[in-house]
């Protein structure tokens, strides 16, 4: 497989919109063709060398290409927007929107990431190693369908609103959530290994959520169904009892999805 290699050089006092980086847009080209590429910074274009040195050329297809970004770019927004095959690599931390609509490939932040990674994915794989912010996996501003397929890891913690009408895929916090996960859930699966506050699920109609911790405020439109123990969801392992409800019975008319809350956490309910 062919690398590229990008190396963070220029001004990024202003945030940069670079979607443009994506193994689908490097394929085919020579390190210096990839850096004659156009990027945005706030009302301008600039060419991609002034923003970073390439090294290597993209490979025959984006599937055979890999980008490794080697060191921080937290103000670099839009990093593997729609990419359909191949890996990027960012050794670092990113920023705002990484991973896009994404519909195949494979992109590993070995950092953390800002809000918005994973924005209606419709595939491949999204693999935060620190922490994120909000709307993972989320509907964008007006639209009522998040992501619908693919996988996200977030080996650390999220904020907000994870899942914002997820309809397919999965997601998988390995830390603790905020408000508003899984909200207008309709489909997929949403595990949390760790702790949630409040309106955990709210306004669900399908799918699945798991929460191996506590939830601090629990939604009052879910009936227990029963306890069950060691969940599996193919590859995806949640050890311990859980207790299952249905819902959300807020939402009249309308399908259910299934909740389950680790019993040891959660004994109060």
């Amino acid at each position: 497989m062919a690398e590229v290699i990008l190396k963070p050089i220029g001004n990024f006092d202003l945030t940069v919109e670079a979607e443009a980086i994506t193994p689908d847009n490097f394929a085919g080209k020579t390190a210096v063709e990839i850096g004659e590429i156009l990027i945005w910074q706030a009302p301008a274009q600039a060419k991609l060398s002034e923003f970073f040195s390439v090294e290597g050329n993209g490979g025959s297809s984006a599937e055979d290409t890999t980008i490794t970004i080697d060191g921080d770019v937290p103000r670099v927004k839009r990093i593997g927007q729609e990419m359909t095959a191949g890996k990027i690599i960012i050794k670092g931390s990113t920023g705002m929107h990484v991973g896009n609509t994404m519909a195949g490939g494979e992109i590993i932040v070995e950092g953390n990431a800002e809000s918005w990674p994973g924005m209606e994915m419709k595939g491949g794989l999204l693999h935060i190693k620190g922490d994120t912010l909000d709307h993972v996996g989320c509907a964008y501003r007006g639209s009522w369908h998040g992501m619908t397929g693919g996988r996200i890891v977030i080996d650390g913690n999220a904020k907000n609103q994870v899942g914002g009408g997820i309809s397919g895929g999965e997601i998988i916090i390995g830390g603790n959530v905020d408000n508003f996960c899984g909200i207008r859930m309709n489909g997929g699966l949403i595990v949390v290994k760790g702790n949630a506050v409040r309106t955990t699920a709210a306004e669900m109609t399908g799918g699945v959520m798991v929460v191996g911790g506590r939830i601090e405020k629990f939604s009052p439109g879910f009936e227990m169904e029963a306890v069950e123990c060691d969940l599996k969801f193919d590859d995806i392992e949640c050890a311990g009892e859980f207790m299952k409800f249905t819902g959300d019975y807020a939402i009249p008319q309308k399908g259910k999805g299934t909740l389950y809350v680790s019993y040891e956490n959660n004994e109060c309910l």
